[in-house]
């Protein structure tokens, strides 16, 4: 590809810029490629992102350099690209999201340099109205995507518990997002409280490798997972996105219980890590194993069924989080 070109994708014009730029310096992996990537995984990328509002973040000079997150449309965003307005946390003028709902779109954002999409559970127009609920377990100091795959398996015996089916991906970088496809009405109060009830009951099970409070100084040797990700305001790398950790280019991918098994056996973490072309074929063998996330219904229940806690209700938070959701999750 040439420099800077003019194409035409779904009867608009785009103008493509520093195409030769290379943004992933591992393996000399250019601005052009990353746009090329986008292009070919977004049937399997855009019905999880439209009408979705997304932040971008943008990483202009690679990504080992300097990045930024990107909320409000700039200035210059096309009138064609569907736009949602979201209020401010502290008030004032409400911020412009972009949402990615076709292909134009996307590549615009990818010429923009934005390596990684990272969109709300909601749709636009409906605030406070998730269509899932999200577990990011990250990993502490000194362990690894193995923990995080023994943890993603006690959560998912849990969520089976309360009869919630729930899916996996790889985040791309050393982590592991477990998601429950919800797709009936709920608020992002009672998601939360759910998911933060979850999160203490694993971490009372097994205090020594789970933590479900935030503090780093706390999570050394242990797998944090991260409930707060269900609010209004916050948003979780999107599936079939690259990422940018690392000087070669990743993506967050689904993965199935079955092959954590097996990672678990063999403990190499390699084989689930998915370069960007190692996706594409992943995809077309297998299609889209987040695809449930867009059709199954499930309804949270009242109570957190666990074997080893009492049954509190979702609707009255434990001790150490009345305050946290005591009142409503504030605007993004």
């Amino acid at each position: 590809m040439r420099s800077a070109q003019h194409v035409a994708i779904e009867g608009r014009s785009l103008a493509l810029s520093n195409l030769e730029k290379v943004l992933y310096s591992g393996n000399s992996f250019t601005k052009a490629q990353v746009i090329e990537f986008y292009i070919r995984i977004a049937p399997w990328l855009l019905p999880h992102f439209a009408n979705r509002p997304v932040t971008m973040k943008r990483f202009p000079n690679g990504a080992q350099a300097h990045a930024f997150y990107e909320k409000d449309a700039p200035k210059y965003t096309p009138s064609w690209i569907h736009t949602t307005e979201v209020p401010r946390q502290t008030g004032g003028n409400p911020i412009r999201y972009i949402c990615i709902d076709d292909l134009s779109t996307l590549v615009w954002c990818a010429n923009m340099a934005s390596l990684e999409l990272h969109p709300f559970l909601h749709r636009a127009g409906h605030l406070d109205q998730p269509d899932a609920m999200v577990f990011d377990l990250d990993p502490g100091e000194g362990v690894s995507l193995l923990a995080c795959a023994e943890v993603g398996f006690s959560l998912k015996a849990l969520l089976e518990a309360n009869g919630l089916q729930s899916f996996a991906k790889v985040s791309g970088g050393k982590g592991l997002q477990v998601y429950v496809p919800l797709n009936t009405k709920t608020t992002y109060e009672r998601s939360r409280s759910f998911a933060k009830f979850v999160a203490v009951a694993l971490e009372q099970a097994n205090p020594t490798l789970v933590v479900s409070e935030m503090a780093k100084h706390l999570r050394r040797g242990k797998v944090f997972i991260d409930w707060s990700q269900n609010s209004d305001f916050k948003t979780t790398i999107g599936v079939y996105s690259l990422r940018a950790k690392s000087d070669e280019p990743l993506v967050a991918m689904p993965v199935t219980w079955d092959e954590l098994e097996k990672l678990q056996a063999s403990r190499d973490i390699s084989q689930l890590r998915f370069t960007p072309e190692a996706a594409l074929d992943r995809l077309t063998a297998k299609g889209d194993l987040f695809e449930p996330l867009l059709t199954l219904r499930q309804k949270l229940p009242a109570t957190l069924r666990t074997a080893e806690t009492r049954q509190p209700s979702i609707n009255t938070p434990p001790q150490s989080s009345r305050r946290a959701n005591s009142t409503k999750a504030k605007k993004a």
